[in-house]
């Protein structure tokens, strides 16, 4: 009786199931939160007490105010996409996909080890098969990650238990890149997970199947710091909005909030009772959103405080698929994204501070399964529509689709309630200055001020800025600059403009290298070419042997078939003409 009570007073509202469906309560439902929205209603009245004054009774329908309440997705033409590329058939859960406002990356199968293909977002349709990829690992590639502070940097890590650091060129490869710019060689098994620091420059993080977390600084290759506080095989990592505390799920159905550069475990927690892999993220305000596996082995869905890990806000059932569920989530609308693996949709949720604090929105649903997604950062959407995610599904066919989210507004302003500063290319701290302590908010950017966005990408607005970019690209490599920097300095007779600065004189070097790497390859070329011409002309203009029986020309062998009769003595011709 307690059950239908309380079905009577709460209306629930299933998103994920048709509404013409009734299905009729279960009785492990009661007290837990299944809805996504909910209704205010009047108490009903006692069937026994009568209106006397006959008054009209009226339903009041409460709807929550959100400009985010009519996002929709739209995919764009297949002309428009990325068709032909073979992406990886790994089982590992990963995305296999990287996206930034510059390129796109996304993990392909490649004979005789691992292997990804970058590639400029105008560069649509179909890819040729012989398309240049970064191929230098010596075993499958099992995640990337694009460096949220230089868009031509990406981080690989492999099954060959070594992460790369590689620095892709303005407008893609033009030939197969094997040289990293640096290698981190830490883990003693294959490397799963690579995650760049949001605020700190040059800070990266990985972590292998030997239960090992390595924080890096790339720009000297050194380890800053190591966590070994995972006793099994560690799902999936995420920084906070400051970079100051991390939150880790591991195959034990555990979520850890550690303090990196003290190594300490602060809080842990059952995140979900399935055997399946689980994710977690930080919000930006602070709270932690998982998403995992019940006992029954139904997708659910999870909002917890720090404070309280063991006690969720809520939990909410999805439904029975097998595919797990990567959270993407935009700070600057407080969306989160749930993508499964294998799953034909995309769904969309808001959280806000009211009950039931994660609103579903809608689902964007397509034909074909997915088999990874990458998404766009903030600054790589176009303001001139009212775009505030982009996104790129892998599917099983070779296609790469792009799938853009859009607020509909009748105005072509810019709409500064959709797009607050949001996350720029420049970082907070250095390496050094976070390992010491400190903290400090992400540097942002006005998309109105600073973007210009053309095909899907991001353009600066100021030259400035560009030179800044570079800047950063080549700092990158401080291990090396660290070494030319220490070459001797120039005489006291040379003049200050005679010296390039370090940035430029890194950039230029590494352009000149490229270069007299083609012009040997060439130069081995023609000489090749050279010797065959000569050779060919000499054994055209050198003169006959002479034969060891000399015939006479008056009198040739009329008995001979091979050659026809002579009836005119011609003595101006040589012996070998006809």
């Amino acid at each position: 009786m307690e059950i239908d009570t309380v079905d009577r007073d709460v209306k629930r509202h299933n998103s994920f199931t048709s509404p013409n469906i009734k299905r009729a309560p279960v009785a492990k439902r009661v007290g837990r939160e299944r809805c996504h929205s909910y209704h205010a209603q009047t108490p009903k009245a006692s069937k026994n007490v009568q209106n006397p004054i006959n008054v009209p009774k009226m339903s009041f329908r409460v709807v929550r105010s959100s400009k985010f309440r009519h996002v929709y997705g739209q995919a764009l033409k297949r002309e428009q996409c990325y068709d032909n590329i073979r992406v990886s058939k790994s089982s590992w859960d990963s995305t296999f996909c990287a996206v930034n406002p510059k390129f796109l990356a996304i993990i392909v199968e490649s004979a005789g080890g691992g292997a990804f293909i970058v590639l400029p977002h105008n560069k649509v349709g179909r890819i040729p098969a012989d398309h240049p990829l970064v191929g230098g690992h010596k075993g499958p590639v099992l995640d990337i990650a694009w460096c949220p502070h230089n868009d031509n940097v990406i981080a690989s890590g492999s099954e060959d238990c070594v992460v790369k650091v590689w620095q892709i060129p303005d407008g893609g490869l033009s030939r197969t890149l094997t040289e990293p710019v640096v290698d981190l060689v830490y883990h003693q098994r294959r490397v799963g997970l690579v995650l760049w620091h949001p605020t700190a420059q040059n800070v990266l993080l990985t972590a292998g199947s030997d239960n090992q977390i390595a924080i890096w600084n790339v720009g000297t290759g050194e380890v800053l710091l190591s966590l070994d506080c995972h006793p099994d095989l560690i799902y999936s990592a995420c920084w906070n909005w400051t970079g100051s505390k991390l939150l880790t799920t591991c195959r034990d159905k555990k979520i850890r909030i550690i303090d990196p550069r003290k190594g300490e475990v602060e809080s842990e927690a059952i995140a979900h009772e399935g055997s399946k892999a689980s994710r977690a993220i930080f919000l930006k305000h602070g709270l932690v959103f998982t998403t995992g596996f019940s006992r029954m082995s139904e997708r659910q869905y999870t909002l917890r405080t720090p404070d309280a890990l063991s006690e969720p806000i809520i939990t909410v059932e999805i439904d029975t698929s097998n595919g797990v569920m990567f959270p993407l989530y935009d700070p600057d609308t407080n969306l989160i994204y749930l993508c499964g693996k294998g799953d034909s949709v995309i769904r969309y949720f808001e959280v806000t501070p009211e009950p039931p604090f994660v609103h579903y929105i809608n689902t964007f649903q397509t034909p074909d399964p997915q088999r990874g997604i990458g998404m766009m950062p903030k600054r790589g959407c176009d303001v001139a529509t009212c775009e505030i995610a982009k996104f790129y599904r892998l599917n099983n066919s070779g296609l790469c689709q792009v799938v853009s989210m859009t607020v509909p507004r009748k105005s072509e302003l810019f709409q500064e309630d959709l797009y607050p500063d949001t996350l720029s290319d420049e970082a907070s701290l250095t390496a050094d200055e976070w390992l010491a302590g400190e903290d400090a908010e992400p540097c942002t950017m006005s998309l109105k001020e600073r973007a210009l966005v053309v095909q899907g990408g991001y353009v600066s607005g100021r030259a400035a800025q560009q030179l800044h970019v570079t800047k950063k690209a080549n700092a990158l490599a401080g291990a090396k600059e660290r070494d030319k920097d220490r070459s001797p300095t120039p005489a006291a007779g040379t003049p200050a403009s005679a010296t390039p600065p370090p940035a430029f004189s890194a950039a230029l070097e590494k352009q000149l290298s490229d270069l007299v790497d083609e012009i040997r390859k060439l130069k081995s070329v023609i000489v090749k070419q050279e010797n065959r011409i000569r050779a060919l002309e000499a054994t055209v203009k050198a003169p006959p042997s002479p034969s060891p029986v000399p015939v006479p020309q008056a009198s040739p062998a009329p008995s001979s078939p091979a050659l026809a009769p002579n009836h005119h003595d011609d003595d101006g011709m040589a012996p070998d003409e006809v």
